[in-house]
């Protein structure tokens, strides 16, 4: 979220003092992320000690809490555990917001802010390895949703297509839009087809469904200003093949100045050589492109709240089209399973 949301200081302040016993010294707003449903803070206590604050304005599922804390638990030191509160919950309410708390690090996400170097690359692949093969236990995986191939997000894009063709927006960024998502209709009506068709083969295919993240983008791998590597932003981890994270490799999802051959090298360096199954990563990228089509559309168009938020969401919505990026490294992968 790149504005302040509506909710006074002094509320999250009460809020850390009553649910964690701290007092705030300090308190800053940052302007981070894509996500327009989470703010982040960073604010000091007495003690000096800072701490990055997360507040979730939507649905909160516990599990993107307890998830973390029981693989920091395992010995996982790339991710981070929340703090918990007086009464030992690892979150808190405040008005329409959850809010998470978490030790602050010092440190920029990998390649919007720093490079990955070589060994950082083969640290997220070690790390990814534990998480893929984590024993998780039965009360905890139970919480975990599972891979279904929903057609939720394509629906979702071909209702919105349908859309934009009969509604005039006054709003600019809502209108612009919707010029770009005509001019792209039959490219983006392709990219869904094409997920319908992988999704019909792997709902009938038996592969080992794996803890993901779902999310290992940049955005959400950060180097501390030691070069420790931390995985961040569980909200919406699934048991599904390993694929659905490893699509993110050599995806286009980095960009941090590695070629997507030396990504792929150092990555499996750490994680090892697994078989991937090219239907299920061809899937997930071609989805991957879907859901952030079928969620910016909703962000833009629901509300003219959140001005730069919308924009940065239009900028990033678009970049998927530009070449080598996201949509072609989709079509690499899946060119010998949809064209023949």
């Amino acid at each position: 979220m790149l504005e302040k949301p509506d909710l006074p200081d002094e509320r999250v302040i009460t809020c850390l003092r009553e649910e964690y016993g701290l007092a705030a010294v300090r308190i800053a707003f940052l302007p981070l992320g894509a996500d327009h449903n989470t703010a982040v803070y960073r604010f000091v206590a007495e003690d000096r000690q800072p701490y990055f604050m997360k507040l979730r304005r939507s649905d909160f599922d516990e599990i993107a809490v307890a998830l973390p804390k029981f693989l920091h638990d395992q010995g996982i030191v790339q991710i981070i555990a929340p703090v918990a509160t007086l009464t030992g919950r690892l979150w808190a309410s405040v008005e329409a917001f959850t809010l998470i708390l978490y030790p602050f690090l010092e440190g920029r996400d990998g390649c919007y802010q720093v490079n990955l170097s070589d060994g950082h690359w083969v640290e997220l692949g070690t790390a990814l390895k534990r998480i893929h093969t984590a024993a998780l236990p039965s009360a905890l995986a139970r919480r975990i949703p599972q891979e279904t191939y929903s057609p939720r997000w394509r629906e979702i894009v071909k209702t919105t297509l349908g859309r934009v063709a009969d509604v005039a927006f006054s709003d600019p960024v809502a209108a612009e839009l919707a010029a770009f998502l005509q001019a792209r209709r039959d490219q983006i009506l392709d990219l869904v087809g094409r997920a319908e068709r992988l999704a019909s083969v792997l709902t009938v295919r038996s592969l080992e469904f794996v803890l993901c993240h779902s999310d290992i983008h940049a955005g959400n791998v950060l180097i501390d200003a030691t070069g420790a590597l931390y995985i961040v932003d569980w909200d919406n981890p699934i048991l599904a093949p390993k694929e659905h994270d490893l699509m993110f490799i050599s995806g286009g999802q980095f960009g941090d100045g590695h070629t997507a051959q030396e990504e792929e090298t150092l990555f499996y360096r750490g994680y090892g050589q697994p078989e991937i199954d090219p239907s299920a990563l061809a899937y997930y990228r071609y989805e991957r492109i879907i859901q952030d089509v079928a969620v910016i559309c909703e962000q833009i168009s629901m509300t003219e709240e959140g001005g730069q938020d919308r924009e940065q969401a239009l900028r990033y919505l678009k970049s998927n089209f530009l070449p080598n990026n996201t949509i072609e490294i989709a079509h690499r992968s899946g060119k010998t399973l949809t064209d023949g």
